[in-house]
Parts: C-alpha cells; structure tokens; sequence
C-alpha cells in the first residue's frame, strides 16, 4: 500500500443536509475507501466530518456539499493553490447524494490533481493514440450500476485494467464486474480522452442506446483549468442525470429497506443506551459502580516511612 495517507474531509453549507446525514454518509465513503477503493488502486484514505470550511485541517481535501449550485459548478476543481476540492448539490434523497459524493471522492482520490492520463487507442475511428483521462467513475456512473456500503448507495469505479489493450478472461475491469471489458462505456456513462494532434477533448457517450455517440469538446481555454475541471464543468449536468434515479434502478444495491436497517439501528442504540444509563447513571448505575469501583481507582501510592 501507498505510504502517504490523503484526507479528505465532507463539509455541508447547508441545513438542507444536516450533520447526521454527512456523518453517515462519510461512514459509508470511509469504508468505501479502506475496503473497496484502497486495494484495487493502492490509496489509503481518511474521511472525517467538519461542520464549516473553517475547522477542515489544513492539507485536507474537500468534498462541499451546497444548498445552490448552478450548472457547471459542481464536480472537481482546484484552488488557488492547486489543491483539489470537490462541490456536490445538496440532495434529500440520500442515496443521490452519497453515490455523488461516493463518485467525486474517488476520483479525487485517484486522480488527486486532474490531470493523469493512460494513453491507448482511439474508441473513434481513425483518430489513432490518444491519451485518456483517469475518471474511474465516469463509464460506469450511472445508478444502476452502484453498489450499497453500509446499506448507502455508493459509485462503481473501475480499475487501472480498464485501460489493458485487449480483454481478458477472469480480469475485473470495474469493482462491481458491470464494465466487462477494457474501455467499456456502459448506458449514462462516458469515457474522456485527448487528441494529441488537435489538443481537443473527445467523448463516448452512452444514453439509452447500444451504439456509441461521440463528441467533439474543444480544447481549453483557461490554461489555469485542469484537465479535469474542463471536463466536470462540460458534463457536470451530464452525471446529475445519471445518478439522480438514485436506489430506484440500483440493481446490486442491498435488499435491506430503510426500514428495516432503521430498526436494526434503533435496537442497536436501545442496547448501548441501557448499558450506557446502567453503569453512569440512577440507581442500576450506582449498584454498578460500587461493584467496580475498586478496579476503576488508581491505587494508592505507598506510604513513605
């Protein structure tokens, strides 16, 4: 595993997201980043909440959650020194809003700085070698094709053998096994790439067909944009769309109903609770204590003749 540890810390600027939503969600993305994330691209990765922008440790990376966000401001970007920081609308469907924020935290922990490419042929004809851009999310984005951490919908990614020159059998080319072979761009996705020659960017889309649509996006013009900003801000209505139907069409996410996880969390609480009461507080707590008094106080220092 990688000897540096990025943080990434969750912050919402609005009440539209309280904070046990953010706390949950973060749950989630932690262990989305230990367990999933963490083997297959070999990151390691802290995910911490923070009530305001103020607290976040200094060389921790955002991800914001914001009550408005107009078009082509959500998705990644970088400030003005070159850090990466990550803005995601605020959602009441909470699975909306986890896969999203499941989506940016892995890209940003893979592609930190937006700018990584893998070079490769051209899905287009004739184009030749192009280079790729390292959006592990991006082909697979779509709802349906998530998986659920903690019971909370989260992104498929893929892997770095999405990008191998030919398929091969029993190779996993996205976490999930939805992408089955290399540079697959699945329904609601895309894959970016640019053209060496002419310096543009170029996409396959995927909307509600089997045939590929392919877009000509220019090139940038603010040298101060990162590959990846310049392609966040093109697509980022593009992404909403693709997550937005949310658990509905989630087709690996867990059987497990709201609920029913709410009343396995419920008895969970009632048990720590009872125990929590029993041995600080009333009656129970004080039988508690003085049976195990002794063992909690320091013993006493020895007398000095």
């Amino acid at each position: 595993m990688s000897a540096l540890i990025k943080q990434v810390a969750l912050v919402s600027l609005t009440q539209t997201v309280p904070a046990r939503v953010v706390m949950q969600i973060s749950a989630a993305l932690q262990k989305q980043a230990t367990r999933d994330l963490g083997p297959v691209w070999d990151v390691q990765a802290t995910v911490d909440t923070f009530d305001q922008l103020g607290h976040v440790p200094v060389g921790t990376w955002p991800i914001v959650i914001g009550g408005r966000v107009p078009a082509g401001a959500g998705g990644f970007h970088t400030d003005r020194n070159g850090q990466p920081l990550s803005i995601v609308r605020a959602n009441t469907d909470i699975d909306v809003l986890c896969q999203t924020c499941s989506h940016e935290m892995i890209e940003m922990l893979v592609d930190p700085f937006g700018s990584r490419f893998v070079p490769g042929d051209s899905p287009m004809p004739n184009q030749g070698r192009v280079n790729f851009l390292v959006e592990a999310c991006d082909p697979s984005e779509a709802a349906q094709f998530g998986y659920t951490v903690n019971n909370m919908l989260v992104s498929d990614f893929y892997t770095p053998n999405y990008f191998d020159p030919v398929q091969s059998s029993g190779v996993r080319y996205s976490f999930t096994g939805a992408i089955t072979e290399p540079r697959q761009v699945l329904d609601g996705g895309y894959l970016s790439w640019q053209d060496p020659v002419s310096a543009h960017f170029f996409q396959e889309r995927r909307i509600d067909t089997d045939e590929p649509d392919f877009e000509d996006l220019g090139a940038p013009t603010d040298a101060r944009m990162t590959p990846r900003e310049f392609i966040d801000r093109t697509m980022d209505h593009f992404t909403q769309e693709a997550i937005s139907a949310g658990r509905k069409s989630a087709a690996m996410a867990s059987n497990l109903v709201p609920e029913k996880l709410d009343q396995a969390m419920n008895s969970q609480a009632a048990v720590w609770q009872e125990l929590v009461e029993r041995l600080t507080g009333g009656e129970d707590g004080r039988k508690e204590e003085r049976a195990f008094g002794t063992l909690r106080r320091p013993p006493r220092a020895p007398k000095v003749a």
